[in-house]
């Protein structure tokens, strides 16, 4: 039946239309993101990756090598998924395939003076980076307040948010020469004095990224004692645990008195032999705490690749035969990183860069603050002058960092925009040409009269 629409009807069928379209349009701007993730949907490894890639620089912003894993890594990539094992190619154990969790449990068990259950204190996740996210998701609570150490990775803080927590910084500062990593120190009855009723965690990076300190035992036991005293948690991320240098040692947190049932360490396949691409990373932990990371990862990624798990068991297999000899990868790739830092030191230092020595991970802090009069800041003057710099730098010499103030807290960023961030994991010629950037960049400068 047709039924003939006067022009009122039409009015009114258009006037709803209308009405219709407006309401969506308002009840999509109010619910379409969630409110845990306001304020966090920025991203500077977006940003400056993207920066990078347009001016096509040398690139040691980004933390990961450019070199190949050794060939014992590559071959045994090769060997899991060369078909002599069939399933390696399907779903496996959805916590850690089990050769792998079985060689990690004996492994750090070694290390932390405990007797792992394979089963019950470990568990593989996809990266470090979703050990992080697991461990927040699954222990940081509505109105629980957490304690992060800045700097610290940018991650750690829209995490916290994100699980409903709130961030608390506590910044490192250096006593003495603040050119040396390991001069940068807490101050004890400022982080004490950090603990409120709320408080649920401390958040532990040792080596530390950016700055490259490796927490000493004595600084590491102020805040065990601080977590014992206070019934706290303790995120310990150990993703740079291999690459000290200059003799010192990388203490784990969980193996001090009263830490093994209070702390999450987490580390990574990919930074430990130089294969960041396969995301293979683990958190260790008491099983009453490891449990409710379970139930988060069983609930979002749910599973790892089996071929790459059972090639990082392989791997471990053959460190544990060489622990702490001349062969061993652990030993051997720090002593080739502290080459490529001294030799990034020395070319940052004639340009007029002030480099922050490091004790320990991929990475090198630099003090630009010589360059203020040659480079200007922005004309925007909510951006940190080191954002400014480090795009003018990609822009006009083609060499990419990362701005430091991206890993400190939103009032503290204008106290450290005086620092740039490189990564000195790179091959020989990728840091070549770095170094001859920089060598034409110091022919440039002017000369003091």
């Amino acid at each position: 039946m047709l039924v003939k629409i006067g022009p009122s009807c039409r009015f009114l069928r258009v006037a709803t239309e209308d009405s219709c379209r407006l309401f969506q349009k308002v009840r999509m701007s109010q619910h379409i993101q969630a409110q845990r993730l306001e304020g966090i949907d920025k991203n500077i490894w977006v940003e400056f990756v993207n920066l990078a890639a347009k001016y096509m620089t040398v690139n040691l912003g980004q933390g990961f090598p450019d070199f190949s894993p050794p060939s014992f890594v590559k071959e045994a990539f090769i060997r899991a998924v060369s078909g002599e094992k069939p399933m390696l190619n399907q779903y496996t154990r959805a916590f850690g395939h089990p050769p792998l969790v079985k060689i990690l449990a004996e492994f750090y068990g070694k290390l932390l003076g405990h007797d792992l259950d394979p089963h019950c204190n470990v568990l593989v996740t996809v990266g470090a980076y979703e050990a992080l996210f697991c461990t927040f998701q699954a222990l940081v609570d509505e109105g629980d307040e957490v304690i992060i150490i800045e700097p610290f990775f940018d991650c750690y803080e829209p995490m916290v948010k994100m699980a409903g927590g709130t961030a608390v910084f506590i910044p490192l500062r250096p006593k003495g020469d603040p050119l040396f990593s390991g001069n940068w120190q807490l101050d004890p009855s400022e982080l004490e004095n950090k603990v409120t009723a709320r408080t649920k965690a401390i958040v532990v990076n040792t080596p530390n990224n950016p700055l490259g300190k490796v927490f000493k035992r004595e600084e590491l036991k102020v805040i065990s004692d601080l977590c014992v005293k206070h019934n706290l948690f303790c995120f310990s991320d150990e993703v740079y645990e291999w690459l000290v240098y200059d003799g010192r040692e990388h203490v784990r947190i969980a193996s001090l008195p009263g830490m093994w049932d209070r702390s999450i360490t987490i580390a990574s396949a990919g930074k430990s032999f130089s294969a960041t691409g396969w995301k293979v990373g683990w958190a260790l932990g008491p099983d009453h705490l490891l449990k409710h990371l379970r139930t988060v990862h069983q609930n979002s990624v749910y599973h790892c690749a089996t071929a790459a798990q059972e090639a990082v068991s392989y791997m471990f297999e053959k460190e544990l035969a060489l622990f702490g000899t001349p062969d061993s990868y652990f030993v051997q790739l720090p002593q080739e990183l502290k080459q490529k830092r001294d030799r990034l030191a020395q070319c940052l230092t004639e340009v007029g860069m002030e480099p922050i020595i490091p004790e320990g991970s991929y990475f090198m802090m630099a003090d630009i603050s010589r360059f203020k009069t040659s480079v200007p800041p922005s004309n925007d003057a909510d951006e940190p002058y080191d954002y400014n710099f480090v795009k003018w730098m990609m822009k006009h010499k083609r060499l990419a960092a990362i701005p430091v103030s991206a890993f400190y807290s939103t009032p503290h960023k204008k106290t450290y925009e005086h620092l740039i961030r490189f990564c000195f994991a790179k091959e020989d010629k990728t840091l070549e040409a770095a170094e001859e950037i920089l060598q034409r960049w110091n022919y440039q400068q002017p000369r003091a009269p």
